[in-house]
C-alpha cells in the first residue's frame, strides 16, 4: 500500500482531486488532499504574507503530524514548486514525487520566472490591476483546456484568488530533494505551458509521461490520471 498526498495548483483546493481519490482508495491506498493556506476552504487565512514557504510548511506539517512515510507526493501546476521544497525538507518521508504539468524549479528560482514570458506578463498585469498588487486573479478555465460545460460549472464557483508571493518567492534548496526520485506528467491537449519543464525533467533522466487532456487532468481525465498514478507508485 502507498500513501498519496495530492497537492492542488493555484486557485484550487483539496476538493479538486475528488474524481481521482476513489480509484486510489479502491486500490487500497491511503490518500490525503490538503488545501494550501489561503485557498478555497482556507481562504480566510489569506494575507499578503502567504508565500511558497508557507505552503511548503503546510505539507511538511501534514506529513509529520500524521507520521506519513513512503509517500507519493503529487503536485499539480504551481504545486510543483511546493513538492520540490517539501522533498528538500523531508526527503526521508517520500518515496517519489510526481510533477503533474507542473514547475520543475531549482534553488533560487521563483515560479513567475519559470513561466513563458507572455504568460508571466499576463500574470503581472492581472496582479497589478484586479489583484490589488498581492493576488493572482483566477485565470479563465478555457485557457487551461477545460471545455465541457459540466466541468466549467463544477470548477468555476470553487476557485479563489491565489497569493502572489507564492509566485515571487524563490525556492531555497539544500540538495535534499535530489534524494527523492521524480516523475513528470505532461498534459498535452492545451497550450502546453509546462513543456519546458517536461524537457528539463527528461534531461535529468526522470520518466516523462503524457496525458491527452487539458491542464486540469484531475477533472478532465481522472480515470486515466488515477491509473497512471497507480502505475507510478507500483514502479
Amino acid at each position: 500500500m502507498s500513501t498519496f498526498v495530492l497537492l492542488h495548483g493555484a486557485w484550487h483546493g483539496g476538493w479538486a482531486w475528488q474524481r481521482v481519490v476513489p480509484a486510489l482508495r479502491a486500490a487500497g491506498h491511503e490518500v490525503h488532499t490538503p488545501t494550501l493556506t489561503g485557498l478555497s476552504d482556507r481562504a480566510h487565512l489569506l494575507t499578503p504574507q502567504v508565500g511558497l514557504s508557507t505552503h511548503v510548511q503546510d505539507v511538511v506539517a501534514l506529513l509529520e503530524a500524521h507520521d506519513l512515510r513512503d509517500v507519493v507526493l503529487v503536485g499539480h501546476s504551481y504545486a510543483g514548486q511546493v513538492i520540490t521544497g517539501v522533498a528538500d525538507r523531508v526527503p526521508e518521508r517520500l518515496a517519489r514525487r510526481v510533477h503533474l504539468d507542473a514547475f520543475v524549479g531549482d534553488d533560487g528560482e521563483a515560479a513567475i520566472d519559470l513561466l513563458p514570458e507572455t504568460v508571466a506578463g499576463h500574470y503581472r498585469e492581472a496582479v497589478a490591476g484586479p489583484g490589488f498588487g498581492w493576488l493572482v486573479p483566477v485565470r479563465p478555465l478555457e485557457r487551461l483546456g477545460v471545455s465541457e460545460q459540466a466541468d466549467l460549472d463544477w470548477l468555476s464557483p470553487r476557485l479563489t484568488p491565489h497569493p502572489w508571493l507564492t509566485y515571487t518567492e524563490p525556492l531555497r534548496l539544500t540538495g535534499g530533494a535530489d534524494r527523492v526520485p521524480a516523475v513528470f506528467v505532461e498534459c498535452v491537449d492545451w497550450m502546453r505551458v509546462f513543456t519546458a519543464h517536461a524537457e528539463r525533467a527528461a534531461a535529468r533522466g526522470w520518466p516523462v509521461h503524457e496525458i491527452a487532456t487539458g491542464h486540469e487532468a484531475m477533472v478532465t481525465a481522472p480515470d486515466e490520471l488515477a491509473a497512471l498514478l497507480l502505475d507510478i507508485a507500483a514502479a
